[in-house]
């Protein structure tokens, strides 16, 4: 059974650049998504290829999202498509620099994952980069997380 974050951690994982316009960065989660499993966040890096954000379907939802939603009531008497389409427009101009979360909270492949359970609970964390020595080693999911778990769970090893 897996005991730390670099025993649990992907190793094969795609990046963004900080420059890349929002178009191209949905079309990136597209392309990632075709391997196996949906990826909802990614990490941005750097051209040396440090780690300095990441950019989650909340951070796209949360910059499509109208500021003002809260006091528009039922929303019955709004043409919501065309407040949609708007801004779709709008945000081909973006780039995932605006939008990315700055501040990202990392592990170390020596984490035990019970370190890692807590953080990303805690913090409301649904990837978890992995750095040792300021170099991006890996990426947790907590789905992978949750499955190590439900191994663990099954597992019919020795009995008490």
């Amino acid at each position: 059974m897996k005991a730390t974050a670099g025993e649990l951690m992907d190793t094969q994982y795609d990046t963004l650049k900080p420059d890349l316009p929002l178009s191209e960065a949905v079309r990136a989660f597209r392309r990632a998504s075709t391997k196996g499993r949906k990826i909802f966040g990614m990490m941005v890096t750097d051209d040396t290829g440090q780690l300095i954000g990441m950019l989650s379907m909340y951070d796209i939802l949360l910059y499509m999202r109208p500021k003002h939603i809260h006091i528009w009531g039922d929303m019955d008497d709004i043409d919501v498509k065309g407040i949609m389409d708007m801004a779709c427009e709008k945000a081909k101009s973006v780039r995932v620099g605006d939008i990315m979360t700055t501040e990202v909270v990392t592990t170390t492949p020596s984490s035990h994952i019970l370190r890692v359970m807590d953080l990303m609970i805690k913090k409301h964390i649904r990837r978890l980069p992995v750095l040792e020595n300021g170099q991006i080693r890996g990426i947790i999911y907590i789905s992978d997380l949750f499955y190590d778990l439900l191994e663990r769970l099954s597992y019919e090893g020795t009995t008490q």
